[in-house]
């Protein structure tokens, strides 16, 4: 099988730092968020300054506030999550149709065919994770390799806000010092089963037997055995239908002056939605158009029409309706979008070198 070239992307405290964006009287304090009530709450995650203190996710609130009392719980906020998540995966399909969401805060990504950055994997992802940020205002974390799994535990590595490239030339000794509880799949249990024995890594795993294995692990056991042979044949799975296509501006300083805001539209993103919608216009038509805007406060407002054209003109429309609702806020992200009518058909992958 040709190399393929696989990116694990996972947000860094994800929720947590949407909150800690928001509310910037959070910063450098430790915060977490979850239930509130100490008799019955439970963590759904905090950020790094409360994992120093022992804190983790799933964990009980009253149990988290023991081990760290200066701990702020704030309630999640789901809605915001899932629109902060839908910008990320936006900008993810500025480099690849093959997207496989596995949470709203990570995915994986094959950008085996993506020409940009001739075609170097760990550039991409650091222009993936530099785009992330200036879109929400997040950092994320990135491992990149020729197998799934190696992608994701490597992502894990350099965290947070950093990224970890394994190559096919060191999927080998990456594997022969690899944890064994790394590998997805590998719980405490099946830890303590691989112990008892007298496996701790992958090289331990590629130097024991595959019947013994199987015969403690059953069907598991052989995926063990492959994973710590670098044997991983699952490709990224396309997992939902593209529904749209989009492109977006973050300004480095905020844009107060709708004039301006139209020239960017009309001479930069509008000729970039064109070219990248180009692709999926050969088998789709368009249902609508929109536009977005993101405020200097992080505020968001999506305006859009059912239209089956990208014109100039409706586009200079929406845009006014929605700075309007900014009530004078500059603005600091500037989209364009165009909604797709049917299904496409499955795009094909391009065997590459790494």
């Amino acid at each position: 099988m040709a190399n393929r070239k696989i990116i694990h992307v996972d947000m860094d405290a994800f929720f947590v730092s949407v909150e800690i964006r928001d509310n910037p009287a959070l910063a450098n304090k430790p915060v977490a968020v979850g239930g509130r009530s100490e008799r019955r709450g439970v963590l759904s995650t905090c950020n790094y300054i409360a994992r120093q203190f022992g804190v983790s996710s799933a964990m009980p609130t009253a149990m988290a506030i023991k081990k760290c009392p200066d701990l702020i719980v704030v309630p999640g906020r789901m809605e915001v999550y899932k629109e902060t998540s839908q910008t990320i995966r936006q900008v993810f399909e500025k480099y690849t149709d093959l997207i496989e969401p596995l949470s709203l805060d990570e995915a994986y990504l094959d950008v085996t065919d993506c020409p940009l950055f001739q075609g170097s994997a760990t550039l991409i992802a650091e222009q993936i994770r530099q785009d992330i940020f200036e879109a929400t205002g997040l950092t994320a974390s990135a491992g990149i390799a020729p197998i799934k799994y190696i992608a994701k535990i490597a992502s894990d590595l350099n965290k947070p806000n950093g990224q970890c490239t394994i190559t096919p030339e060191q999927v080998w000794d990456f594997i022969e010092t690899m944890p064994l509880k790394k590998i997805p799949g590998v719980g405490k249990v099946t830890q303590g089963k691989l112990e008892k024995l007298n496996l701790h890594t992958g090289g331990d795993v590629r130097r024991s037997d595959e019947s013994t294995l199987v015969r403690h692990f059953g069907k598991y056991g052989r995926v063990l055995w492959q994973r710590c042979h670098g044997i991983d044949p699952r490709r990224v799975e396309v997992s939902r239908i593209r529904k749209s296509v989009g492109v977006e501006r973050t300004f480095e300083t905020n844009i107060s002056d709708l004039g301006q805001l139209k020239e960017l539209l009309k001479q930069k993103l509008l000729p970039e939605l064109e070219k990248r919608s180009a692709k999926h216009l050969e088998q789709r038509t368009i249902s609508k158009i929109g536009i977005k805007l993101k405020f200097a406060d992080f505020q968001v407002t999506t305006k859009e029409l059912k239209h089956d054209n990208i014109e100039l003109p409706l586009f200079f429309e929406l845009l006014e309706e929605a700075v309007q609702r900014g009530e004078g806020k500059p603005v600091r992200l500037l989209g364009a979008h165009i909604g797709l009518q049917e299904q496409a058909d499955p795009k094909p992958q391009l065997a590459l070198s790494f």
